[in-house]
């Protein structure tokens, strides 16, 4: 079979170590792989003809046995905010979403590790058509050069990264662990561990796994509901991975690393935002190390959830805090765009988005 460019792996998908193994084998110096992440990560190249210290049959090795991955841009919207939203289409054709969030204390990139998913949850837009594939990690690694190509334009960096855009990471785990780790790098794009989020919906043996990383990296759970019912309807995975076994691993992850763990909640109407789920909540997390973010969804036009009022949404944090729950609400970004993860691709690209 004649191989084609999408054959070859992404140059972003390799560690430092495995470029340095790469460079051995083809009888080049160790050096040239600090050279290589210099014109990758730094000078955030898209070929590698760019790279003119390096000797030209190096430069055509690189190019026969990598491809430099590049995305599209189909769609950029900017929110009032500062957000923006890309819409990114591979090589194949297939499009994901990357988002750029400004804050005060700077800029972060909410990027995506599969196209589509299959966790099916009710409530996210990024599950409709359900899962196309997996994300190389080279791919998940381009959405952040890509982002900070775009800030280089106004002087202004990544500052941290988020992994909650389309797809479950868990369901990605290799790829997405070598992301973490180039990304972490410091002769890659070299964003500080305690400034890298992962999120996962729960799939519970990799939450395992990652404990034993011991990566400094913060770590999130998609919760959304305080009893294993109301679970079960928001997040079918809760049929596979219940809620005690759910809690079990968090419980293993946060005495294994010593580290927190963030809580995920979502909050719609009439279903899991009143007192009552408040209290079970409360109950639910008592004596663990962790943090409750509570989420005022996005609408959604393909699900049908009521959003929760402010007084409500307020109401409910009052009883945490008064429960002694370290509790915040998240503040929303990117409103008067499409903003709900998904669904930019939703809107776009209908053909990936159907069942």
């Amino acid at each position: 079979m004649i191989e084609t460019e999408t054959e070859k792996p992404s140059i972003f998908s390799l560690q430092f170590s495995t470029l340095e193994a790469w460079l051995k084998d083809h009888k080049e110096p160790k050096f040239r792989a600090g050279q290589i992440f210099d014109w990758l990560y730094k000078k955030r190249v898209t070929s590698f003809d760019e790279m003119t210290n390096l000797s030209k049959d190096l430069r055509e090795s690189l190019s026969n046995d990598f491809r430099l991955t590049t995305l599209k841009t189909l769609t950029k919207q900017e929110s009032k905010d500062g957000t923006i939203k890309f819409l990114f289409e591979l090589s194949d054709g297939y499009s994901i979403e990357t988002v750029v969030m400004r804050h005060d204390y700077g800029n972060s990139v909410c990027v995506t590790t599969q196209v589509g998913c299959r966790i099916g949850c009710t409530f996210c837009a990024s599950t409709l058509g359900g899962l196309k594939r997996n994300l190389e990690a080279g791919e998940i690694v381009a959405q952040v050069l890509q982002a900070q190509r775009s800030l280089d334009e106004v002087g202004e960096r990544v500052s941290s990264v988020v992994v909650m855009g389309i797809g479950e990471p868990f369901d990605n785990y290799e790829p997405l662990v070598s992301f973490l780790k180039t990304i972490n790098d410091e002769k890659g794009l070299n964003i500080g561990a305690r400034h890298i989020t992962i999120s996962t919906s729960g799939i519970i043996p990799k939450i395992y796994d990652f404990a034993n990383e011991k990566l400094q990296i913060n770590f999130a759970i998609s919760l959304h509901a305080p009893t294993t019912e109301i679970r079960s309807k928001l997040m079918p995975i809760n049929k596979a991975y219940s809620l005690d076994k759910l809690m079990e691993a968090v419980n293993y992850y946060t005495e294994k690393t010593g580290r927190r763990v963030t809580f995920e909640y979502g909050l719609f109407g009439g279903v899991n935002d009143q007192e009552e789920h408040a209290e079970q909540l409360a109950d639910l997390i008592k004596g663990l190390k962790c943090h409750v973010n509570l989420i005022p969804v996005n609408d959604v036009v393909e699900r049908n959830f009521v959003r929760t009022s402010r007084n409500q949404i307020f109401k409910f944090e009052k009883i945490l805090k008064n429960r002694g729950v370290n509790v915040t609400i998240r503040r929303e970004q990117g409103h008067d765009i499409d903003a709900a993860c998904g669904q930019l691709r939703a809107k776009e690209r209908k053909e990936e988005t159907r069942g």
